[in-house]
């Protein structure tokens, strides 16, 4: 069975949706129920039946279709394992990167990186840094750069660290926060609790919350157009001079700090395109403002 007809299983599997599936695989839906059919034929089973809430799974069908993980991942480390036993250092560096990261410093880091690689490929998924360290953690990506601490057991290290700060146009007293306008975005769940602890400690009513935003950029934006005050990791507000700010702080007075790591598998430095990777980040200083 080839690869493609692997990543089909998998695919499927996850959507549950033969018009999804093939929306994801860019391929047409007769393309895939051909492809379907044929794995039926080879492995003389039937594999998932077809109803109104989409396809169900065989229990010969969903052994298969989770055999397709591992067996992607070990077709995918044949092909690196292959490329690795080069001189040339070449192939398909996939990273796992937070949003704040990918937005603010990734281009001109990749861009760094490609001028002394330049036979290296970029593969990156951008998410919250929960997924991203699900990813990781599954050998999806090389490398992950996640923001907050987060159980990991291999190897990391530490990028950067910032403080978590309410952020206004006009200066503001913190007591009153409870009675002013806040925009609130949608972030992972890490930052968030850290937020609503620290609120929960300091108040008893919630905040006013009068904008609700998908985004800590667009956040960014509706503080700096004076619209109501936002709690943001402070690096996000380094391109704004002009902003009240005030660090959150523990019941003791020490500033709330958050962290961001690149995470990675010890097991993957043998492969040449990751160790550049890593020597390359660990000689960059990412607290330089072209970042």
């Amino acid at each position: 069975m080839d690869e493609r007809n692997w990543m089909v299983l998998q695919t499927l599997y996850k959507v549950k949706n033969i018009t999804k599936a093939a929306q994801h695989l860019h391929i047409s839906q007769p393309a895939l129920t051909t492809r379907l059919h044929n794995l039926e034929n080879e492995f003389n089973v039937k594999i998932v039946n077809r109803g109104r809430r989409g396809v169900q799974f065989t229990p010969q069908g969903e052994y298969l279709a989770k055999s397709a993980q591992e067996m992607l991942l070990n077709i995918r480390k044949i092909k690196e394992n292959v490329l690795n036993m080069e001189d040339n250092l070449e192939g398909t560096l996939r990273l796992g990167v937070s949003t704040f990261f990918t937005d603010y410093m990734l281009p001109n880091v990749l861009k760094l990186f490609k001028d002394q690689y330049p036979n290296i490929e970029f593969k990156v998924t951008t998410d919250f840094s929960g997924h991203i360290a699900h990813l990781i953690y599954n050998q999806d990506v090389h490398i992950g750069i996640v923001r907050g601490d987060y159980s990991w057991k291999d190897q990391k290290l530490l990028l950067f660290e910032e403080t978590i700060c309410i952020a206004s146009k006009e200066e503001i007293d913190i007591h009153n926060l409870p009675y002013l306008p806040r925009i609130d975005y949608h972030t992972d769940p890490l930052l968030k609790n850290s937020i609503d602890n620290w609120w929960s400690e300091n108040f008893t009513q919630p905040p006013l919350v009068s904008i609700e935003v998908d985004k800590a950029d667009t956040c960014k934006k509706m503080v700096a157009n004076g619209l109501g005050y936002a709690i943001l990791p402070s690096k996000i507000l380094d391109n704004i001079n002009d902003l009240y700010k005030i660090d959150l702080e523990t019941l003791d007075g020490k500033p709330i700090i958050r962290k961001t790591w690149m995470i990675y598998h010890k097991d993957s430095l043998n492969l040449n395109i990751v160790k550049a990777f890593v020597d390359f980040i660990e000689n960059v200083n990412l607290n330089d403002t072209n970042y």
